[in-house]
């Protein structure tokens, strides 16, 4: 896996006993079976985490930025680090359809998901229950707040599953605006296929630079997106090029 940080500590899947001794200690019996169930139900997905040591408690607060890949990226990757933290979880920004789903709306309870309602549910029908789901502040206000009271977070840039095996879609500023006027590192994160499997790399903490405004500039949240984004790129081995028109 070349370009990916080669010193970063090497974490392969426990096996199944090691599952059922791991100490979850963050979690309550109910949190702790169901974190120890994703796990033994997914570990033969995923080969290896490069880089745990970038994600551990100690290192929190962080906006954990990674590239989306496909839709098992949104159950393994909470449950996984969930694991690797001892039950702490990191607050993932998830597409309220996944909570239609009975056991992943029990993954993203456990992992204090922050649910966003943007897209119409499929099949439309399903938009009745939307409501049930949504929130007076935005995902990014309650993003802020986690930081502000010490807890990680984690976007997905992309906004959508990529199933473009070379390059990154363009992807959100939200997460590069949110580090710019909270002063919170990113840890940048590259999911790759392995076959069948998922490995993924946690690169270095990146410290964002200082702003003399409370709210980021257009040019500042775009130079840092772009950062952000070509160090998910080195790390999932596609490539991102930024857009030629300014959008946001």
């Amino acid at each position: 896996m070349d370009g990916t940080d080669q010193g970063a500590c090497r974490w392969a899947p426990p096996g199944w006993w090691d599952i059922l001794r791991w100490p979850i200690p963050e979690k309550g019996p109910g949190g702790r079976l169901l974190i120890r169930a994703v796990a033994l139900a997914g570990k033969g997905q995923l080969r290896a985490v490069n880089g745990v040591e970038h994600i551990l408690p100690g290192a929190d607060p962080f906006i954990l930025v990674a590239n989306h890949s496909s839709r098992r990226d949104t159950v393994l990757v909470p449950a996984f680090l969930m694991l690797h933290r001892g039950g702490r979880p990191i607050h993932f920004l998830a597409d309220w359809n996944f909570r239609l789903i009975p056991g992943v709306s029990m993954l993203y309870n456990c992992a204090g998901a922050i649910t966003v309602t943007r897209k119409p549910a499929r099949p439309k029908f399903l938009n009745v229950f939307k409501r049930f789901y949504e929130d007076p502040a935005s995902p990014l206000e309650r993003a802020r707040e986690h930081l502000a009271a010490g807890r990680s977070v984690a976007i997905y840039p992309e906004g959508v599953v990529n199933h473009d095996p070379i390059r990154l879609l363009a992807g959100h500023r939200g997460a590069a605006r949110l580090s710019l006027e909270t002063g919170v590192p990113v840890v940048p994160m590259g999911i790759r296929a392995v076959g069948a499997q998922l490995a993924m790399f946690i690169g270095r903490p990146l410290m964002p630079p200082t702003i003399d405004a409370i709210r980021a500039s257009r040019t500042a949240v775009r130079s840092w997106h772009a950062v952000l984004m070509s160090e998910i790129a080195r790390l999932s081995g596609k490539t991102w090029q930024p857009p030629r028109v300014d959008s946001s």
